[in-house]
């Protein structure tokens, strides 16, 4: 079953790590196909080895329904977030290396980018530490989660989120571009000036008529 979705989830894990979000095997990919039922990387598999049916199938409580492989050890997380936001049809967990260095440094990366406004959509803030296949990693990726589609886990990486995969992958993979941004500055000694609200509206605005 989902032959066509398992290879999705299986693309947006090779793009993640062909940008620099992960290395071997980290964090994990998933995708809500239906009632009960998500598709999720398997645990501990270096994407470049994976074929689209090693992508597991799993219910809402993390029982195998599909495939040979052990599903992510965050498959509990990841659930809780499916469960919580409702609107949201895919997930991708990264130790993306800028965005967790500015976690350590401030509470949120602001909306000083275009990046940030177009693909995270508002600030993204930092949730605490939360130990590696935990529960409360969902549980506090949802809490922070606010209007924005992506959450800094302190420690850890980040988890980002859409309504689609192509919407979660632009969510993390541009919130690693502006974190480097920020980082960089604030190495500089730059300030950051905060930006009018109005101009940022006006930005979000041509992100929703992008693309093709």
């Amino acid at each position: 079953m989902f032959e066509k979705e398992k290879k999705q989830v299986l693309d947006a894990a090779l793009e993640i790590k062909r940008c620099g979000l992960v290395s071997l095997s980290g964090g994990n990919v998933s995708m809500r196909v239906g009632e009960d039922r998500y598709l999720v990387t398997p645990s501990g598999m270096r994407y470049e080895q994976m074929v689209p049916e090693d992508v597991c199938l799993i219910d809402g409580r993390c029982r195998p329904v599909e495939g040979l492989r052990k599903p992510s050890s965050d498959s509990a997380a990841l659930v809780y977030l499916f469960e919580h936001m409702p609107k949201i049809g895919a997930v991708i967990h990264t130790h993306q290396p800028w965005a967790t260095a500015a976690g350590f440094a401030v509470d949120e990366i602001p909306d000083f980018l275009v990046t940030v406004m177009d693909a995270c959509h508002n600030p993204v803030k930092v949730a605490p530490f939360t130990p590696s296949s935990a529960v409360g990693m969902g549980v506090l990726a949802a809490e922070y989660a606010g209007d924005s589609l992506a959450v800094i886990l302190k420690h850890h990486g980040v988890v980002a989120y859409g309504k689609d995969l192509e919407e979660a992958l632009y969510s993390a993979v541009y919130l690693e571009e502006a974190a480097k941004t920020f980082v960089l500055a604030r190495a500089m000694g730059a300030e950051i000036p905060a930006l009018d609200p109005e101009l940022i509206a006006q930005e979000k605005a041509g992100w929703e008529t992008y693309g093709q």
